[in-house]
């Protein structure tokens, strides 16, 4: 297991939402999405504004896939909240155990330059000396990152664990991003997608407009879970990794507060 991702990744200029997602797809316009179907996503605790149908499922909040074996699935009502930015998790975690090695493969559809970004997140991950760990590998992996389909609006997408293993792919928008753009400013990004994939909400997922400018948007807590870490800050965090959107070239490791939501959970 956001700023607006249109390349939504930012709601600033370039600011990009960092987004999740599943499989390949094509954007649909928005009367292409039953209102049964927003109804279910609402159901899930996840906001409605600018559902993007894409093939397999839908965008959500700029950078989660949602299946429809997701929408339709039943889901533990599981909401808590005490502050207004503070760490949270979804109701599924990854099942670690004592300690697990979560492997993760690049696909040839990247730059070479994503490889050397995979590995800079891979040490920012493996440096805080989780029970969870993480190696890069050429085949038999649990997640992997490869380019998202051509003409994708969001900057990155990936969805939640499920069944005690990671979600399975991060697709990134190379073609906006480009051959080489920076290893710190991707490596952030691809960490961000990261944790979605073992269980983490954006931090100012109660108001994005916090990282990404524009208004007020909450983007839900109900059945998927916006459940609070406990140790992490109930006043504004700028600099999480989790934020929903980050400008371009900046580079966001994890703060103390990132370490406390990561060492709590993993």
């Amino acid at each position: 297991m956001k700023l607006r991702r249109l390349l939504a990744f930012a709601a600033i200029a370039a600011v990009f939402s960092f987004s999740s997602c599943q499989q390949e797809e094509e954007v649909s316009t928005p009367d292409q999405i039953s209102a049964e179907s927003l109804k279910q996503i609402s159901a899930m605790g996840f906001s409605t504004h600018d559902v993007q149908r894409l093939e397999g499922g839908y965008l959500v909040e700029g950078d989660i896939m949602l299946s429809e074996k997701d929408l339709t699935s039943y889901h533990e009502q599981k909401a808590l909240r005490v502050g207004e930015s503070e760490q949270y998790r979804t109701n599924n975690l990854v099942s670690v155990g004592t300690s697990r090695t979560i492997d993760i493969a690049v696909s040839t559809s990247l730059p070479s330059a994503y490889v050397s970004a995979v590995d800079e997140m891979i040490r920012r991950y493996n440096a805080e000396y989780l029970r969870l760990k993480f190696r890069r590998v050429s085949s038999g992996y649990d997640v992997l990152f490869t380019s998202a389909p051509s003409g994708s609006t969001y900057l990155a997408s990936a969805g939640f664990p499920s069944g005690g293993n990671p979600y399975s792919r991060v697709q990134v928008n190379a073609a906006y991003l480009g051959s080489n753009p920076g290893t710190s400013y991707l490596a952030t990004i691809l960490a961000h997608e990261l944790g979605h994939c073992i269980g983490f909400r954006h931090t100012d997922y109660m108001d994005r407009s916090y990282s990404c400018g524009g208004g007020y948007t909450n983007e839900g807590a109900s059945t998927v879970g916006a459940v609070h870490i406990p140790g992490t800050p109930t006043g504004p965090d700028p600099n999480s990794w989790m934020l929903a959107c980050i400008g371009t070239g900046v580079n966001r490791p994890f703060n103390s507060n990132d370490r406390t939501a990561l060492n709590y959970l993993y």
